[in-house]
Order: structure tokens, then sequence, then C-alpha cells
């Protein structure tokens, strides 16, 4: 279900979000000031679309989250028999995908849920309860409907025939050890895998009710435990990688890692998520705090290339993107 939050008093700040949250239900987009964030947030159970970065640089808070739209299967009643209660349990991705002129929530739990949300609607497309002990921790829409699902604990990606419809369940398997990201490359036609160890490229094979994986080639990590994989927008092709210890930036062409620097140095390690604005390259990173009572969250959204920083209290946010159409 789709949830708007409260009418603030109409001065021109507030009028521009009121326009927002008039827009027909999920109609979160970029704005002219330019992208917005999506975060997985385990305190609220929601995924949140904040504003646009320089909105948020100017947020004081703490009265009212710079929410525009959010959604929890908590509140979706077509995901009733998948036990929301238990799988929806720590949100812990979040992503945007357009395809055929439809935006895409793409989402996962800890608790075992992985969903595709149709945003203008909040109907799901394809969701599964893939229960309590895989952790399931990415998720990719690929172009004919299938869905990619990466669980860490599962150790394993799997390739759901959804384009079969809302609860298929016939799927694809690659084993992979502390399976942790998963992106479809359209330029080159492969999926590619993040696992604790690796990184893999897949070829989809079979047919879209019957699809199958054959991994094309795979590449040791320069440092272990793999968590975030996504493109690097201002360089097609290349993707950014995050380890336990460092940023990287992979090339495909030439089989390389070339390691990304933050003007803080801790700031490079444990990243959660990590993303580049398009048009303007800057990079927005979610970094755990490591205090009770989530010791892998964060209240805090970190941007850099310029830097800014900014906490939003009483929120456990595991991942946050750029908020983009892809």
């Amino acid at each position: 279900m789709l949830r708007r939050t409260p009418r603030t008093p109409r001065t021109l700040p507030a009028l521009f979000l009121t326009l927002l949250l008039c827009a027909p239900a999920g109609r979160a987009s970029a704005t002219p000031l330019g992208r917005q964030v999506v975060a997985a947030d385990q305190a609220s159970r929601r995924v949140l679309v904040l504003q646009t970065a320089e909105e948020l640089m100017a947020y004081q808070g703490p009265d009212r989250l710079p929410v525009v739209w959010s959604w929890s299967a908590d509140r979706a009643p077509d995901l009733a028999d998948l036990a929301p209660e238990r799988s929806w349990t720590n949100p812990d991705e979040a992503k945007s995908r357009i395809r055929q002129g439809r935006r895409y929530l793409l989402t996962t739990a800890s608790g075992g849920l992985a969903a595709v949300v149709e945003t203008t609607t909040g109907r799901t497309r394809w969701a599964a309860d893939l229960g309590t002990a895989v952790n399931p921790h990415s998720i990719e829409l690929l172009p004919d409907g299938n869905v990619a699902v990466a669980a860490s604990a599962g150790g394993w990606v799997r390739l759901y025939a959804a384009s079969q419809g809302p609860r298929a369940t016939v799927h694809a398997v690659f084993p992979l050890p502390g399976a942790h990201g998963v992106h479809w490359d359209g330029r080159g036609g492969l999926l590619w895998v993040l696992g604790d160890e690796s990184l893999t490229a897949l070829r989809v094979g079979g047919t879209p009710a019957a699809p199958t994986l054959t991994a094309v080639r795979s590449t040791p990590l320069p440092d272990p435990g793999g968590h975030d994989l996504g493109p690097v927008l201002a360089e097609p092709g290349r993707f950014w990688v995050s380890t336990l210890n460092g940023l990287w930036s992979y090339d495909p062409a030439a089989d390389r890692f070339t390691p990304v620097h933050l003007a803080d140095p801790a700031a490079d390690r444990d990243v959660k998520s990590i993303g580049d604005e398009p048009g303007t390259g800057r990079l927005l990173t979610v970094t755990p705090d490591h205090t009770a009572p989530c010791d892998w969250c964060t209240s805090v959204i970190r941007l850099h290339r310029p830097e800014g920083v900014r906490t939003l209290r009483g929120t456990h946010l595991y991942k946050a993107r750029w908020w983009g159409g892809r």
C-alpha cells in the first residue's frame, strides 16, 4: 500500500513537496533539483523515497522525516499470503527499475521476502517468501520479466520465472557462497553476481518459462566480503563493488578492479550500498554505525564529491540508493 506524508504549511519549499505528494499515488521520480533517494528502513519496516540530495542537506528535522513516498509489505493486501509479519522483517534492499515505461520497486528482506512492486499502483508484480534461513540480500528485474535474487546465507543466486505469474516459483540456481549482489548488464547481456570472494558473469539461457544460468567468467575480489554491486552511471560498462575493507570500480573489458578513495578513508570500509547520481556524479553511500540496537544499520546518509552528511533520526537504514530510472 502506498502512503503519503502529512501536508506542511505552504511555504515555497513546502508547496513544492505538497505538489509531489498530491501527484497520483506512487509517482516518486526525479525532480528539477536532482534525483530523490530510496532507502530500506528496518526501524519502520518501510521502503522510503526521500527528497533530493539538495533538499536532504537542507533538512533540519527531526519533527518529520523528508519522505515523499513509502511502501511496506505490512500494508500490502496482495502479500498477506506470504506472512509479511515475519517475511518482511529487516528490509535490506531497495532499487528502482523501469520496464516498458513502468517504474518498479525491487526489494528484499532478511525475513525471506523478495518482491517487485509497481510504484504507480502499489500492486505486486511478483513476490516470494524464501524463508528465514537464506537471507535474501539483493534482487534484479530482467528485461523478459524474470527476477534474480541473491541470498547470502543460502549461498546462491536464483533466477525466477517471474514472467509467468505473480507467485511463480520455477527457477534456475547458481551456487555462490555469500551471495550479496546481483545486477543485469544490458550492454553485455549478462547477469553479474557478487559473492564473498568473487564477481561472476552469468549467461541467461533457456526460455522465460524455464530459464538457465551458465557461468561465463569469474574474477577473484581484491578484498573478501563482497557486498554491493551496481552500475557506474558516469562510466557505462563499469561496476561499483564494495567489499569489507574497500570500494572499487570494476572494468569488465580489462578485468581490473580500481580502488575508489573517498575524502574520509574510514568511509571506504564496510559500505553497504554505493551509487553515483546521474548527471552530477555525486556519490551516495550507507555505512553501518556498529552500535546498538542495530549494529548493521545507520541513521546517516552520506554524500561524496561534494561531501554531505544527513542524520535521519529514528531510522535504521541498511541501504540507500538514487531513485533513478534504469
